[in-house]
Formats: structure tokens, C-alpha cells, sequence
């Protein structure tokens, strides 16, 4: 059988961290086999489904690298054939209108809650005669659950979990006013969309036996279930937005690669020996059900930093120094400089934002100084360098070891440490206090920029 596999997230809010770890599992397995993975977007809840957040999953998804096969499909087109599927149950006796009112309804909360019972439908009218309805209600369609005998699903992450049938009710698939219930749309959409093996997280598990009851009415065959435990926080507590769980369009402002979050996600609740570095050849590779945990797995920034950090000293240089430019209007020369400098700084950077920061004096010549480099960069020093501009402007060679040794012999005639002369140097070509190798700084710049930085050094304090 071909695998078709899917994800389905709700366009109401951000595209969260365990959206895009469900949607990556899915990917995986879909790849690993040979099989399809497709995107439906569960837009039914019109009041909070919104453009912008439909926006987001695509960009979002787009990303991450986990392109899906076919166009997406939005539920709410699908209002009318979810509906027909209701209205078939109900004309082969598997469903049946419920006329009951809000105020019998709400009766039957309190009288679940007073007896400790977790159903509240009473099924009244699960095998009442239609003619005794009320005049002016519309009803709704629920399912016939049956009443006795147990649900067994076999799980390919929990394995076999079961549910006596007496703990199911007759839920609703039609809402009074026709529109069909989550429930029916994501049975039927399942279904029509051949998903073979359904992939989420275990927090809908408890759906997974009422859906089969749908499709045992239905006479289809229900897909292949794998309930994934959910992802906590660093100190075991349920995920929130104080451990991390923003939108993935935060970790991609945040300075974040693609194929770091990727390595990050899936060894969130899923291993591969002791591996920590898991290319996404090597993920489709070997993704399998097996590798997946039982138990919750925890989100950890510092981990993600230190794999960011990773994928960052192997990322290809002119690749880094084009998404710092992105969204700038830098030249070549700036580009073809910071693509040169990336040797020396992608080793001291754990996210394209510490990156950028670090270039930032290579692409912008400081106007002013940090407060430990204006302590350093003071009258006395600022006519050490004055003098070293004309031992500098008479080298023949602009490298690293010609650099090192016009400075070096400059202190030496001036009795000074070399520190005396190259902290200054870095100040005032760079603005700070900390910088990587002076002497690479000063081959990266080039004799021109660095001779009119030294010529016009920065002002005062940051």
C-alpha cells in the first residue's frame, strides 16, 4: 500500500514548535517510503481562521524545507461533502437527529458531574421517533457509538491502547445549523484524501477512537495511528511561550537555520543511536516509528543554540553572507568582504544574529565607540596610532604576517607591549573592544578602508 501521510494545522495562530515537529515526522515518513506527504489547512473555524495565518504555515513550512506533494486543501471547501457523508449515517440508521434543547443539555452536565461520569448525552433520542420532536427545534446529527464491547487501535508509537465502548458518546457530526463538527470533517477528509497513516500528537488520542467509530459506520478503513508524546519545557512543565514556544518565524528572525531547526525538531522525541548531528539525507534514511520515545521530550534553547552553532561553522560562506545581506542594500564589494570574512567569525556565532553583530564593522564604518573602547582609544593612544599610519602607508604588502610585522616593529621602536599598540588598532578600526585577529581584520578591510578608518577614527563613547 502507498503511504500517504499529512498535516493539518488549524490556521489560528502561529505555526508552533510542535506544529513543525509533527509536520516534520510526517515529512519523514513520507519520504522514507516513498509515499506522499500532503498539507491540509483546517480553516473551519471561520471567526479565528485568518489569511495572514494560512500566510504563515505556507512561509513557514516553505522554511523549513518540508515541501508538500500537490496543492493544499482547505477543509472549509468541503463543508457540503462532509455534510452529505452525515446525512448518508442517517439514512442507513447509523446517525439520527437530536432535538434536544440547551437547557436539557446543560441538565445533563450537571447531572454527569454530580454522578462523576465524564458523558453527558443521555442519547434520548438515539432510537426516538422524529415525529415527537419539538416544534421549531433543529436538530442536530449524532453518530450511533456502539454501547458495549471495546475500540482497540494499534498504535504505532503508544501500541495497543483500547477504550471501552461504554465510555464513547454519540457525538455530534451536524451542528443545528448544517455546518459538520471537527470530528466528521477530519474523517471524511482523511479518507477522500487516501491518508494512509496518521502521524500527531498524543493529545489527540482520545480522538483517534471516536474517529474510528466514524469510520466503523462509514465502512472504511481507518488509517494507521502513531500518537507522538507532546514536547515539554526544559523544567518538565507544559510547553509555553516562557520556554520557547513562539512561532517559527520568531527562530527565523532569531538567526536560526533551516536545516538546524530540522536536526533540532527531530531529535525532539525521536534518536538514532547516540547520533546528535543528523543530516536530512541521513533523516529520511532512517526515520522510522521505532526511534520515536514514549515519553515527553523537552525543549532546550541552549541545546538548539549549540546545533544552530553547528550548522553554522559548516554553512557555505557566500550562503551566510547573502542572508545577512538580505534585507539590505549593500554592495558587492561589502558582500564579497563579509563572504571572506566568514572563516573568522561563523566559528564565534551560535545564530545569524550573533553573526551579523560581529560583521557589522566590516559593512559599516563605526561612527562611535563602545565604552571599554573609548577608555582604550584616549588622547595617548590616538597619537600612537598617528604615528603608526605612516609605517603602515610604506608597506609594501596588505596580509596578515606583513601587518603583524609593521606593527610588531612599530612597538618595539616606541618600547611599548604589542597590546599597546593593537588594542588601540581595533578600537579604532572596529569600533569595540573585541573583534577577531586585528591582523585579519585589517587583511579583510584592505589598505584603503582601513587607512581612512585610521585617518578618522571613531568619537567618544557608545
Amino acid at each position: 500500500m502507498s503511504v500517504v501521510t499529512r498535516f493539518a494545522p488549524s490556521p489560528t495562530g502561529f505555526l508552533h514548535i510542535g506544529g513543525c515537529r509533527t509536520a516534520l515526522f510526517n515529512w519523514l515518513y513520507a519520504r522514507h517510503h516513498g509515499g506522499r506527504f500532503l498539507l491540509r489547512i483546517e480553516d473551519t473555524d471561520r471567526k479565528r481562521s485568518t489569511p495572514e495565518a494560512i500566510a504563515a504555515i505556507l512561509d513557514g513550512l516553505r522554511w523549513l524545507g518540508l515541501d508538500w506533494d500537490g496543492e493544499e486543501v482547505y477543509q472549509s471547501r468541503r463543508a457540503e461533502r462532509h455534510a452529505a457523508v452525515a446525512r448518508s449515517l442517517v439514512e442507513a440508521g447509523k446517525a439520527y437527529h437530536c432535538y434536544c434543547s440547551p437547557e436539557e443539555l446543560e441538565e445533563m452536565r450537571q447531572k454527569a458531574r454530580a454522578e462523576g461520569r465524564s458523558a453527558v448525552y443521555d442519547r434520548r433520542w438515539r432510537d426516538r421517533d422524529p415525529a415527537e420532536a419539538p416544534a421549531g427545534v433543529e436538530p442536530v446529527v449524532r453518530i450511533k457509538a456502539p454501547l458495549d464491547g471495546e475500540t482497540i487501535i494499534e498504535d504505532g508509537v503508544q501500541g495497543q491502547v483500547t477504550l471501552a465502548n461504554e465510555q464513547l458518546d454519540d457525538m455530534v457530526l451536524l451542528r443545528a445549523d448544517g455546518t459538520p463538527t471537527y470530528m466528521l470533517s477530519v474523517v471524511v477528509d482523511d479518507h477522500d484524501m487516501g491518508v494512509s497513516q496518521v502521524l500527531r500528537g498524543d493529545d489527540h488520542l482520545t480522538n483517534a477512537f471516536r474517529q474510528t467509530v466514524l469510520y466503523q459506520a462509514m465502512d472504511w478503513a481507518p488509517p494507521a495511528f502513531a500518537h507522538i508524546p507532546l514536547i515539554h519545557g526544559d523544567d518538565g512543565a507544559k510547553l509555553s511561550k516562557r520556554h520557547g514556544a513562539l512561532g517559527i518565524e520568531a527562530y527565523r528572525e532569531m538567526g536560526y537555520l533551516p536545516e538546524a531547526m530540522r536536526n533540532y525538531l527531530l531529535r525532539l522525541g525521536w534518536s538514532h543511536g547516540d547520533d546528535e548531528f543528523i543530516s536530512t539525507e541521513e533523516a529520511i534514511a532512517w526515520f522510522d516509528l521505532g526511534g520515536i520515545g514514549r515519553s515527553p521530550s523537552r525543549f532546550d534553547m541552549a541545546k538548539l543554540n549549540n546545533v544552530n552553532a553547528h550548522y553554522l561553522k559548516d554553512a557555505d560562506d557566500d550562503r551566510l553572507a547573502g542572508l545577512i545581506c538580505a534585507d539590505s542594500a549593500l554592495g558587492d564589494d561589502a558582500r564579497a568582504r563579509l563572504s571572506a570574512a566568514m572563516p573568522i567569525l561563523k566559528p564565534r556565532a551560535k545564530t545569524l544574529v550573533e553573526l551579523s553583530d560581529a560583521a557589522g564593522f566590516l559593512l559599516v564604518r563605526p561612527r562611535s565607540l563602545t565604552a571599554k573602547a573609548a577608555k582604550i582609544l584616549d588622547p595617548a593612544a590616538r597619537a600612537l596610532l598617528a604615528g603608526l599610519v605612516a609605517a603602515l602607508e610604506a608597506s609594501e604588502t596588505w596580509d596578515e604576517a606583513a601587518l603583524e610585522a609593521v606593527v610588531r616593529a612599530f612597538a618595539e621602536a616606541q618600547g611599548v607591549k604589542l597590546g599597546a599598540v593593537a588594542q588601540p588598532l581595533r578600537a579604532a578600526l572596529t569600533g569595540s573592544h573585541a573583534s577577531p585577529g586585528i591582523f585579519e581584520v585589517m587583511a579583510l578591510l584592505g589598505r584603503e578602508e582601513s587607512l581612512a578608518r585610521l585617518a578618522a577614527p571613531p568619537a567618544g563613547g557608545a
